[in-house]
């Protein structure tokens, strides 16, 4: 699947944007009950896939497109509609074929931005910390000064140059933090709001063009 991954991530970034703009960020999460089909059948998904990737590229739409290490992955849309989005992502065959549980968030980039990957394309490897918000009775009260104390302990983070991008998400559903380099998961287990329980996080590794996020 190497070569199908690479075709992937070289159709990511076709389009420039300003940094503050906002975008739709689109997670496709593998699923654990998806139907086992035949490879011919799921090698022909995923060539509708990449085709449609490529389309929705040229038309100026997907900006940023790259997989998960162990399966799943991220797309970011040129649109601030979710109805929008959710109009695009219905001509992915694999889409319709159910082979990925979709979460559809609105997306600010507050670190970073999102940009136009440029020829050749290097592809690097980048950790990619998903932050969700566990709001619920014992954890409510705390939830808007939790959450100024970890908006202040990622600025902080990011004054060690590892931090690529960090933007959050609308209507309490957490945020996303990319970094390079070896992390510990100390280092956001000592985050305040993680700490006091109104911020879940998970890391993954994320393989993607180099200057998809801005980045030097």
């Amino acid at each position: 699947m190497r070569p199908i991954f690479i075709t992937f991530f070289l159709l990511f970034c076709l389009s420039g944007v300003a940094q503050n703009k906002q975008y739709t960020f689109v997670f496709l999460n593998t699923r654990t009950d998806k139907t086992e089909l035949p490879k011919e059948e799921v090698d022909k998904l995923m060539e509708g896939h990449l085709a449609n990737i490529t389309r929705l590229a040229k038309e100026g739409k997907l900006i940023v497109a790259g997989p998960f290490d162990g399966g799943g992955g991220i797309f970011i849309l040129n649109t601030t509609s979710i109805d929008e989005a959710n109009a695009w992502l219905s001509t992915d065959p694999g889409i319709q074929a159910n082979r990925w549980k979709l979460d559809v968030l609105p997306y600010q980039p507050r670190i970073g931005g999102v940009c136009a990957a440029k020829e050749p394309y290097e592809m690097v490897t980048y950790n990619f910390i998903r932050f969700r918000s566990n709001i619920h009775k014992e954890t409510v009260g705390d939830y808007p000064m939790l959450l100024k104390k970890h908006d202040e302990y990622l600025k902080q983070l990011a004054k060690n140059g590892n931090v690529i991008t960090e933007g959050i998400f609308d209507d309490q559903e957490g945020g996303i933090l990319i970094m390079k380099g070896d992390i510990q998961a100390e280092v956001f287990e000592n985050d305040p709001a993680v700490k006091g329980g109104t911020l879940l996080f998970e890391v993954k590794k994320l393989w993607v063009a180099k200057g998809a996020f801005c980045e030097q």
